[in-house]
């Protein structure tokens, strides 16, 4: 037996958007798992935004000086590196024998 709903959230859409989920089955359930992904891969700090508050700025640049934003080479994404946890210059992983 599913849950019962809590709440009710409505929206606007423009024709073009409505026209695309019309032929959806269930339309509530899509959108229901759209919005879930969407807010579980939302920046933490902006939360969606795309700009970050003064103190929000102030923070990632403290952050960064313990972390690095680099390139994955094979699919181009950005990823945090924590400095702290990379090994020293010259000390490398040692090969097992």
């Amino acid at each position: 037996m599913a849950s019962p709903k809590e709440d009710i959230i409505t929206f606007k859409v423009d024709r073009h958007l409505a026209e695309r989920i019309r032929g959806i089955e269930n339309r509530s359930d899509f959108i229901r798992r759209a919005v879930l992904s969407a807010l579980e891969n939302t920046c933490p700090l902006c939360m969606g935004s795309g700009q970050l508050s003064e103190t929000q700025r102030a923070f990632w640049i403290d952050f960064l000086k313990d972390h690095e934003l680099q390139e994955t080479a094979d699919t181009h994404e950005m990823r945090l590196i924590c400095k702290a946890r990379q090994p020293a210059a010259g000390k490398g992983r040692r090969a097992h024998s």
